[in-house]
């Protein structure tokens, strides 16, 4: 079997808001740009509702000028550059899919919130970008979002609603060709790798919040036996760092997780795994060291 040429690889990332790209995928997005394969991300929301770390932006927050969004386009570029990411995209537009926040906010029964959003119309909004993309692998997140985020759980819905559309000839022929991706991944966090964390914190006297983390109640972690993929960033950490303190409305790099004891954050960030939802499967007891694998 002949693998696939890097510079003929297509990989399509799905992420909600900015910054979510940085932080599950960022390395893996360097890696894969750098090997000379094209790299899409599209983002769904412009993370209206985020929180804004940055006192001198705090007029922008949703409750105040409701500005943030397209401040974040701004970041989002920054961070893309960082990473070499040059083909990046909001779903629909910038801006036709609003933030949802948190579950259970009022922010998520806005009729323009991405939560609320019309299924078809959103997939099919993707679809388009499918068929001109053509990617062989396209990552999400699973069907919980990872942490039960509202706009990433619809993320997931509308990626798998997508793909099913960009697969059928009969579905608007005049978006392109019918376009099948041979694997589909979901973004994942081995518990182990979190609970081992929390434990280093801990005897090293860290008594930031996440050291005091109940390893049992972690639900935005994936349980290690249900993961199959681990993509290895070591050499990409500079950029994914860079990428990261891009977003600096949302996300403070030199303090919280990514200032932990021993650069424990970093290390822990430096490998990003997944699983895989769809395709042929890896070998047994073993994980995947590249998204193509098998692909020929």
């Amino acid at each position: 079997m002949t693998e696939i040429k890097s510079q003929d690889k297509r990989l399509l990332i799905v992420h909600a808001h900015p910054d979510d790209e940085t932080i599950g995928t960022g390395a893996t997005m360097a890696k894969y740009v750098a090997e000379g394969a094209q790299v899409t991300l599209v983002t769904c929301t412009l993370g209206e509702e985020g929180e804004v770390l940055v006192p001198d932006l705090a007029h922008l927050a949703a409750d105040q000028n409701d500005a943030l969004g397209t401040h974040r386009i701004g970041e989002l570029t920054d961070a893309m550059a960082l990473l070499g990411v040059t083909d990046f995209r909001f779903l629909g537009g910038a801006g036709k899919y609003r933030d949802s926040g948190m579950m259970g906010v009022p922010s998520n029964d806005r009729p323009d919130s991405f939560w609320r959003a019309d299924l078809l119309t959103a997939a099919t909004d993707l679809c388009e970008i499918i068929r001109e993309v053509r990617p062989q692998v396209v990552a999400t997140y699973d069907d919980f979002g990872g942490y039960g985020h509202p706009d990433h759980i619809q993320a997931h819905r509308v990626t798998h609603y997508a793909i099913a559309l960009a697969e059928s000839p009969s579905f608007r022929p005049d978006l392109g060709p019918a376009w099948s991706p041979s694997k589909v991944y979901w973004t994942a966090f081995p518990r182990s790798r979190m609970v081992e964390g929390i434990k280093r914190l801990q005897e090293a006297g860290d008594e930031s919040e996440f050291a005091n983390m109940d390893p049992d109640n972690l639900p935005f972690v994936c349980d290690d036996e249900l993961i199959t993929t681990a993509i290895e960033g070591s050499a990409y950490m500079d950029a994914k760092y860079a990428a990261l303190a891009a977003h600096k409305t949302q996300i403070t790099a030199e303090s919280g997780f990514f200032a932990l004891s021993n650069n424990l954050g970093m290390e822990v960030f430096a490998t990003e795994h997944f699983r895989l939802a769809r395709g042929a499967a890896h070998p047994s007891g073993q994980y995947e060291d590249d998204l193509f694998a098998g692909l020929s």
